[in-house]
């Protein structure tokens, strides 16, 4: 599993092989060529003498929804997606509880006094959860991995969730005793009952140390189903479309999402992130800004997107209530309809029709 394709990287920046992910001794590689990575250490001593980020203007009380719980347990057929927060996301689609990247810890960091606190209260605890069927990995991060979130899923009656994850990442899990795991490369394809779910590139990286950059995969998912509302009617002769949700995970801006938006031509709802995206000048390799967040809702043709990464953790410079507001001017300024491209509530369930 953990042999990838190679291919050279070409003149344009494309590496040559873009079926699967590229492979080298020293890690694995984005598809597209990246401006040089700007300096940490310059960032954090602008962070240092500039005070930043500054306060939300709403001093971090962020609105927070206690999700209807009943409805949620007993939904099996009409899609759905509570968001939770940060980049975690409750997405039922194909009779199937879907849940992306969970973190449900206080910190979004490998200690429990230092690193990034929640900002926003957890609107559910993984107790209170409908039965996860399926976990997606978009990567290693610790707002993305989060031990404590991934052992409690394991343990959650009715039996462990299949954990899908990157290239790279299975024997960390093997290692806190979660064996329903399986590893995915670009572009891989697995199914459960009704559901399938893809693995797609992204423009990131991935560590948990100080050496082990790259070492892992990272990307995002789409989840295709069949049997949602208005798909069955058997007086038809043609196929009807799947229903599908795509997870951009973590991401930089790339030429990845229009190969994505080529290759399954529309999604009927897109999770990308809005948010952690200042200063541009070192977060431009990894974290889009809500302009580019919208060029990825119209590359991946999104009939409708939600706004995830945002308003949970300081991660970067911007204001954790910031990217909304940019994100409503994104949105004007490319002449879309705001509805097509949303922000919910901490805890908000938004129910989906075709």
């Amino acid at each position: 599993m953990l042999a990838a394709s190679l291919g050279a990287c070409s003149s344009s920046g494309k590496y040559a092989d873009p079926s699967k992910s590229n492979r080298t001794d020293s890690g694995f590689r984005n598809n597209y060529a990246q401006p040089e990575r700007g300096s940490f250490w310059k960032w954090q001593w602008e962070r240092l003498t500039q005070g930043l980020p500054k306060p939300p203007e709403n001093h971090y009380q962020f609105p927070v929804l206690k999700p209807d719980l009943a409805w949620l347990k007993d939904n099996q057929r009409r899609p759905s997606v509570t968001w939770i927060g940060h980049a975690t996301a409750l997405v039922q689609l194909g009779g199937k509880n879907v849940l992306t990247d969970p973190m449900f810890s206080q910190r979004a960091s490998p200690f429990s006094f230092i690193g990034p606190a929640r900002k926003a209260p957890l609107p559910v605890q993984i107790s209170e959860l409908p039965h996860i069927d399926v976990v997606v990995i978009s990567h290693n991060h610790y707002d993305h991995l989060d031990r404590a979130s991934v052992e409690q899923l394991n343990l959650q009656p009715g039996g462990p969730p299949l954990f899908l994850v990157p290239l790279g990442l299975r024997d960390w899990f093997l290692a806190l005793g979660i064996t329903n795991v399986q590893e995915m490369d670009w572009w891989d394809k697995t199914s459960l009952d009704q559901l399938d779910i893809h693995f797609v590139p992204a423009t990131h990286w991935s560590a948990r140390g100080l050496f082990d950059r790259s070492e892992t995969l990272w990307g995002g998912w789409v989840l295709q189903a069949m049997d949602c509302p208005g798909k069955a009617d058997t007086t038809r002769q043609s196929p009807v479309a799947p229903f599908s949700v795509y997870f951009a995970g973590d991401t930089g801006y790339s030429k990845d999402f229009r190969d994505i938006g080529e290759r399954f031509g529309h999604f009927d709802l897109a999770l990308i992130p809005i948010g952690a995206y200042a200063p541009r000048w070192f977060m431009q390799n990894q974290h889009v800004d809500p302009a580019q967040a919208v060029l990825i809702h119209q590359d991946v043709h999104a009939r409708r997107s939600v706004a995830i990464h945002w308003g949970t953790f300081e991660l970067a410079d911007d204001a954790l209530d910031e990217p909304p507001k940019e994100l409503a001017k994104a949105m004007q300024a490319a002449g879309l309809p705001q509805e097509q491209f949303v922000t919910l509530k901490h805890g908000e369930t938004l129910k989906l029709d075709r």
